[in-house]
């Protein structure tokens, strides 16, 4: 492998080494690449630089408003490997993919159910925590990590 500047070899290493050496002043999350680092920015102060020609509408990161395009260009870039399937996000194929692997990476802590997609697993712990009393008289949702009392949640 070869690198045309220094400055992308350094970052090539930054991700074998796991050495993140730009941190947000804001909550303190790091970062292997300073643009990495001014895009999570953007999600503190809310600023959304680019813009949809089309209906106007915002987004913090180019590849989010390229992504919103390919609503209006109907483009399937992502294609399954096992079925042919064509999807608009990486993220969906994804998820998709997993129907043919099996892969299920969401555990949950208290049962070890694994799931493939977080939100299922999201649906199981909200499921089980509120179905049964046995925990306290206390309940803690792992989700939004608020607390319930048994007399309030019906």
């Amino acid at each position: 492998m070869s690198f045309s500047h220094q400055s992308a070899f350094n970052s090539h290493m930054r991700f074998h080494t796991g050495k993140k050496p730009f941190h947000c002043d804001i909550c303190s999350k790091s970062f292997f690449q300073k643009c990495d680092l001014h895009r999570h920015k953007r999600l503190h102060t809310g600023e959304k630089p680019y813009h949809c020609d089309v209906c106007g509408t915002s987004f913090s990161d180019r590849s989010a408003l390229n992504s919103h395009i390919r609503v209006y260009t109907g483009e399937k870039p992502f294609h399954c490997e096992f079925c042919g399937k064509s999807f608009s996000e990486s993220a969906t194929l994804t998820r998709h993919t997993r129907i043919h692997t099996g892969e299920k990476p969401y555990h949950c802590d208290i049962c070890g159910t694994s799931f493939s997609q977080q939100s299922a697993l999201n649906c199981h712990i909200c499921g089980s925590i509120f179905s049964t009393r046995k925990f306290s008289k206390i309940l803690h949702c792992y989700i939004t990590s608020k607390h319930f009392h048994f007399q309030n949640i019906k």
